[in-house]
């Protein structure tokens, strides 16, 4: 079994397998598409356990363009908030992977000007974007792990995977990256 979790300066990185609706951390990460609306996949799973208030404050935020974040209350989920931010529509461009990146970027920017202490993230693009998910783990472990090691915030960061397959890929490009750092 891979590393399923990596100490980086005072904060923790997470790999866990889960159902990003039920963690229990302050923030969750919505995978949306750029009007922020209710669809499929991650978007569609938040606004539902969050309730109809969270597509009503959504509608007021002008939509978000891809690699940006918006963030929203967490209304009916646990989390107190919600960042909305839109992946790229995979096309195997340089542009893609940059994108990408801006996601997490922004999307942990965001959450520490918020004081927001811990965060889950959804593999964002994976779903119906169709990221390839050993490319899409390698970006975004790579990029929290960098945005860890410059901030004190989040304290806790956490990737929630809905499959054991999902899980897998993310537990070893952890356990690639925790090498590299020693």
């Amino acid at each position: 079994m891979g590393q399923t979790s990596l100490k980086i300066g005072s904060s923790l990185l997470e790999i866990v397998q889960g159902d990003i609706t039920k963690q229990d951390t302050e923030a969750v990460v919505n995978a949306a598409n750029k009007r922020l609306a209710p669809g499929g996949g991650v978007a569609g799973a938040i606004h539902r356990a969050a309730g109809p208030e969270l597509w009503a404050e959504c509608q007021n935020l002008g939509g978000c363009e891809t690699g940006e974040a918006k963030i929203t209350g967490g209304y009916n989920l646990p989390a107190r908030y919600v960042v909305h931010t839109v992946g790229p529509v995979f096309n195997n461009t340089l542009q893609n992977a940059k994108d990408l990146e801006s996601c997490y970027l922004n999307s942990l920017r965001l959450a520490a000007e918020n004081n927001v202490q811990s965060i889950a993230f959804p593999a964002i693009s994976t779903g119906i974007f169709g990221y390839p998910l050993a490319e899409a783990a390698e970006i975004s472990l790579r990029t929290v792990v960098k945005f860890l090691q410059e901030n004190t915030k989040p304290e806790r960061v956490r990737f929630v995977l809905f499959g054991a397959d999902d899980l897998q890929v993310y537990r070893d490009s952890l356990q690639k990256i925790a090498g590299e750092l020693k």
